[in-house]
């Protein structure tokens, strides 16, 4: 009896230890598939970006673009962001012609056309702000400028933006709108341009953005006027098909479509989409 006993107890021990075994086993499985699991997960995280990112936009973005650059830089260290600001439908014809850039913001669908109908983009492009017009005037408004029609007095010295810039474009919509005319004593390729006459006061008043004088600070007055409302730009922004750094490219335009890119934005002005 206490043979036959001894036997099943060990028995009974062995297949024990053999369960234990095969628990173990199916644990370090079962812990190597989880850590294998987690590491698939991480690799398709989107991929860390780097280098240098080149984004074509709107002389109007320039303060706004500028403050979102250096935020890029931060959040992602390793990249760069070079900018080229000016009218929109020379960078466009910049872009058509070959010049390298990963990224293009501009001031009107018009001037997107340029580049889409070239077929230069990489994708559809997407209207991220809308701008609407004002009169910029010399700091405390002596010519006593209450509106459009103001500008058409005989000895005030008015600045337009040339006609094939959207800020031209969207002026000359405005003053038809209302059924003015004004002569203007220069047209200016970039709403800067026209920004920069008044406040080295080599003007009396230009048409130029709200967000404009508004980054201008006290160098200048703004007066709002109603015909803006007809005239109003919408700005879309594009992944450009020939971007030499896609990736990156693709992360400057989602801090600019983000809730916190869209803070900068509004705070300068410029209204949403």
């Amino acid at each position: 009896m206490t043979t036959r006993y001894a036997r099943r107890t060990r028995r009974t021990l062995q297949a024990t230890g053999a369960g234990a075994a095969v628990l173990l086993l199916m644990s370090a499985c079962s812990s190597s598939s989880d850590s294998g699991t987690s590491a698939a997960s991480g690799s398709s995280s989107s991929p860390k970006v780097s280098g240098t990112v080149t984004v074509f936009a709107a002389a109007s973005l320039q303060e706004s673009f500028t403050e979102l650059g250096k935020q890029f830089e931060k959040e992602h260290p390793g990249t760069k962001v070079t900018f080229s600001f000016g009218g929109s439908d020379t960078l466009a014809a910049n872009i058509t012609g070959g010049a390298p850039a990963d990224v293009f913001a501009a001031a009107s669908p018009k001037t997107m056309a340029i580049v889409t109908d070239a077929e230069d983009t990489a994708g559809t492009p997407v209207t991220f702000v809308r701008n609407r017009l004002e009169i910029a005037t010399l700091p405390g408004n002596p010519d006593k400028i209450s509106s459009l029609k103001d500008l058409t007095e005989s000895g005030l010295k008015v600045v337009l933006c040339d006609k094939t810039v959207p800020c031209g474009a969207a002026a000359d919509k405005a003053l038809t709108a209302a059924g003015l005319k004004v002569t203007p004593v220069s047209y200016e390729q970039d709403v800067k341009g026209a920004l920069t006459k008044v406040e080295l006061k080599e003007a009396d008043a230009a048409l130029v953005y709200r967000t404009d004088v508004k980054a201008a600070g006290d160098k200048v007055g703004g007066v709002d006027f109603p015909e803006a409302a007809d005239a109003i730009n919408d700005y879309p922004i594009a992944l450009l098909k020939d971007a030499p750094n896609p990736d990156a490219a693709k992360a400057f335009m989602e801090l600019v479509r983000s809730a916190e890119g869209r803070q900068v934005l509004t705070e300068a002005g410029f209204l949403k989409p």
